[in-house]
């Protein structure tokens, strides 16, 4: 197996494949990580609090928030990538670690985004779309963007990421679903999204309601999810596992309420994407032939940067920027502007023979690109026009000219410090055998502790063996706290019969006003459901650790605790002068198919088993000793 993954990685690494996806891999993993975190800085109170809004303990919780999502700005636009992409990930490791999000609010997508971002950080995430591509460019400003190709990147970079942090994830999950009743009866996709605390806001009932449906569902996601590290790299089969991945990760992302981890699974398919595709799509949507001519002084540092940045913007390609000595004279619409005078602004031609300058060729320019119309009617508009004219005319009388010479035009290389640039193109170019060699040494480690964590979980811990004293169950204990902090690999056994056995009640939360009236809180509705924007992590919270089939009444009573007090303050109520009724009712999760489950669960009827009150801030509770025996 070293040597077949060996020889392997030396075919894939000697692939050169187009940097798009990876670009598109990491914004999506930069937007994915920003939501997350305006997410937590919504629910900041709720999981950081002790007691949210009475007893804050962390307040300096936002700041750091908010200097991690600057971090996740700069990943989305590809600035200080390296930088970034090492900073996220010191973040989420300990935000993970270090505050209550692991302990009361996680739903596995924290590790996920871990492994993820471990990934990235020896991945080319800035070779497209980035702002460090422009800074690149920007430390030749006489070289044309032309001179400039088109960026790849090694085949490996798309293949191994997905090979471990899709095709691991997906065999250990496929291991444990196994075990599970419902899964063995194909009925994995149907018995979740009939339970109200998991649903979206969409109602699928057309599709749970259709049995043959559900089963194929359930075991194409068996055979998909056993089979996919063995065959996604196919030639042939991997249009076929993009298909089925990226429908199966849409319809979690849609029929869930786990939206975030949906999201994050559907990133990875970006990487999947035949090559071709890419090439195919830039054809595609790169013009034919330029909406507008821009002719500039090639002796200006300061145009030439902007020419750069211009031409950094134009994702469509529909502006093409030519240098006004070299080719002004080829365009008879031009002749009756002297060298001077053309020299002295920004001048564009567009298909039409009309002729622009200054700001007015900045307007044209945003709107021929596009995306930014809106940015190029702004700029012609009255008083703006004015304002921006003064101050190009203060710019453009002032900028400086410098002789050129040809060696100045031909590019300069700025220093790449990525991880990637040094081990996939410095150490692998010099020494491929010896690069192949490691780095099948890096994957086998991968793998064995991959797989530590699934016969750990997977198979010992669900056979029930006796493991309390074991030296080797310790020693493998000791490696999966190393391996789960640090490289996000944990066990994937998510909504099995373990959690669904005996889920036959859920709870939910109403306040008595001082009329006496009775309102629901914003939490879960009167169907059952979750409501936005309780969802994510706030959902795991409550239907994964508040409400279990076995409910822990110490922990129950934390989080009510924690959802009355930040609901009760965000609706405007006087902790004091409200009464919290707490609601149960009965629900089924059967692992055999029903007819309209969902319908029949939603409209289950609530009964009040007690109430919950607050005086000087402090909680006392009315609540049977074992809700479980109601």
């Amino acid at each position: 197996m070293y040597k077949l993954i060996s020889s392997k990685i030396l075919e894939l690494h000697s692939k050169q494949a187009p940097a798009t996806g990876i670009g598109l891999f990491r914004i999506f993993y930069g937007l994915i990580t920003l939501q997350e975190i305006i997410f937590l800085l919504y629910f900041n109170h709720l999981i950081f609090d002790p007691i949210p809004y009475i007893d804050v303990e962390f307040p300096m919780i936002p700041f750091f928030l908010c200097l991690w999502g600057l971090f996740a700005a700069f990943i989305v636009v590809g600035y200080r990538y390296q930088l970034a992409m090492i900073c996220n990930y010191i973040i989420w490791i300990i935000f993970v670690n270090f505050t209550p999000m692991q302990r009361d609010f996680d739903g596995g997508f924290d590790l996920f985004m871990i492994g993820t971002g471990f990934f990235l950080l020896f991945m080319p995430g800035d070779r497209a779309f980035s702002i460090d591509n422009l800074r690149h460019k920007l430390s030749s400003p006489f070289t044309h963007y032309s001179a400039y190709p088109k960026p790849t990147v090694s085949a490996l970079a798309y293949y191994l990421p997905v090979a471990i942090c899709l095709g691991f994830l997906y065999f250990d999950s496929a291991i444990h679903k196994m075990f599970a009743e419902h899964w063995r009866n194909g009925l994995g996709t149907w018995l979740p999204a009939t339970q109200p605390y998991y649903v979206s806001a969409i109602d699928m009932s057309s599709l749970l309601n259709n049995k043959l449906l559900q089963n194929i569902l359930g075991y194409t996601i068996l055979i998909f999810q056993f089979s996919f590290i063995f065959f996604f790299a196919r030639r042939r089969l991997r249009i076929v596992y993009l298909a089925v991945g990226f429908g199966l990760h849409l319809g979690i992302t849609l029929s869930f309420n786990i939206y975030p981890f949906g999201l994050g699974m559907l990133s990875f398919y970006t990487l999947l994407v035949p090559f071709k595709w890419w090439r195919y799509i830039g054809q595609l949507v790169i013009a034919k032939q330029p909406a507008l001519t821009v002719f500039y002084d090639q002796l200006c540092p300061l145009c030439n940067r902007t020419v750069l940045i211009l031409n950094h913007f134009d994702i469509f390609g529909r502006i093409d920027f030519k240098a006004a000595q070299e080719y002004a004279a080829h365009y008879p619409a031009l002749e009756s502007i002297n060298n001077e005078t053309l020299l002295a602004d920004l001048y564009a031609l567009d298909s039409a023979g009309r002729i622009y300058s200054g700001v007015d060729t900045y307007s044209r320019i945003f709107i021929k690109m596009g995306y930014l119309f809106p940015v190029g009617i702004i700029l012609s508009l009255p008083g703006i026009h004015q304002f921006a004219l003064k101050k190009y005319r203060s710019i453009a009388d002032t900028r400086n000219r410098i002789p050129c010479s040809s060696a100045c035009l031909i590019p300069q290389p700025m220093p790449d410090t990525t991880l990637y640039h040094r081990f996939f193109e410095g150490v692998a170019t010099q020494k491929p055998n010896a690069f192949s060699r490691k780095l099948a040494k890096i994957l086998i480690a991968l793998l064995v502790l991959q797989l530590n964590s699934s016969i750990h979980y997977g198979l010992i811990y669900r056979l029930n063996a006796d493991r309390s004293q074991n030296p080797i169950s310790q020693a493998s204990n000791a490696i999966l706290m190393v391996s789960q902090t640090f490289l996000g690999i944990t066990p994937h056994a998510l909504y099995l019969h373990d959690h669904f056995a005996g889920y036959d009640h859920i709870l939910a939360i109403t306040y008595t006003d001082q009329n006496g009236a009775e309102h629901w809180l914003p939490f879960v509705n009167e169907q059952g459901r979750l409501l936005a924007p309780n969802w994510g992590r706030v959902h795991s919270m409550w239907a994964n650790i508040a409400v279990t089939p076995n409910i822990d009444n110490k922990r129950l009573h934390k989080l009510i605790m924690k959802v009355t007090a930040f609901w009760g303050v965000n609706c405007g109520l006087n902790l004091d002068n409200a009464v919290f009724n707490i609601k149960l009712k009965k629900i089924s999760a059967p692992s055999y198919w029903v007819h309209d489950q969902l319908h029949k669960n939603f409209i289950s009827q609530w009964s009040t088993i007690g109430t919950v009150k607050w005086v000087d801030k402090q909680i006392s509770f009315d609540l049977p000793g074992n809700i479980n025996e109601l």
